[in-house]
This record gives structure tokens, C-alpha cells and sequence, in this order.
């Protein structure tokens, strides 16, 4: 099951590389953002994470710390972040982000680990 899922990105200072990134079902947010403020949180964001990245919205994403949060955003309550970050931040749609299922390809075998020190090939 693959849904669509859009990330918001915001950027403390233009000429930062610093990204703070939460990622947002996209109906629900445009919903929130044309003035449904009284729509909880927990229907607009997919997890109240919030992303770091100092490589760009595309690079590495880590998790920032608390001091991070409080220099920036002035708390580190994630409510609090999230909402700055939904208001402030720009919508990026992120057609290819899956969540809920890890596919893997069958072809290379059934990923199974053998910890006997024999392995299934060339057994009679």
C-alpha cells in the first residue's frame, strides 16, 4: 500500500542549509492550511517527527536536538515546532515516499540468515 505523502519543509534563514522537515498527508494539510486550524494535528502530520537535515531537503535526514529546536524555533515542544513549521514552511509533494510496507525483491532468495555454518546450497 503506497500513499502519497508531502513533506514541509522550512528554512530558518534563506541562505541556510539547514532544512527542518515534517511530513504531512497532503489533503488534510490543505484543509488546515485554508483556515481549518481546528483540525487536530494528528490528522494533518503522519508522526509528530520532526526531520533535520543540513545537506538539504534531499540529503540525510536526522533528528534535531532539543538545543537545535530552542536556538531556532524558540521551544522544543514538538506542538509547538510543528504548528511553526506547518505555518512557515514550504510544501514539497513527495510522490514516491511508501510507508507501511517494506517491499523487497523475491528474486534474491527469501533473505533468510543461516546461522548454523552450513548453508542450503549443495546438500545432497
Amino acid at each position: 500500500m503506497v500513499r502519497e505523502l508531502t513533506k514541509i519543509v522550512y528554512k530558518p534563514f534563506p541562505e541556510s542549509t539547514e532544512d527542518y522537515i515534517v511530513i504531512v498527508n497532503p489533503a488534510e494539510y490543505k484543509r488546515w492550511k485554508a483556515g481549518g486550524i481546528s483540525i487536530p494535528l494528528t490528522e494533518v502530520v503522519d508522526s509528530f517527527q520532526i526531520f533535520w537535515s543540513n545537506q538539504g531537503s534531499q540529503g540525510l535526514l536526522g533528528t534535531p536536538s532539543n538545543q537545535q529546536l530552542e536556538n531556532v524555533f524558540g521551544t522544543h515542544k514538538d506542538v509547538d515546532v510543528i504548528t511553526q513549521i506547518l505555518q512557515k514552511g514550504k510544501e514539497e509533494t513527495g510522490k514516491g515516499i511508501r510507508t507501511g510496507e517494506v517491499g523487497t525483491n523475491l528474486s534474491k532468495g527469501s533473505m533468510a540468515v543461516d546461522t548454523k555454518g552450513k548453508s542450503t546450497t549443495g546438500i545432497p
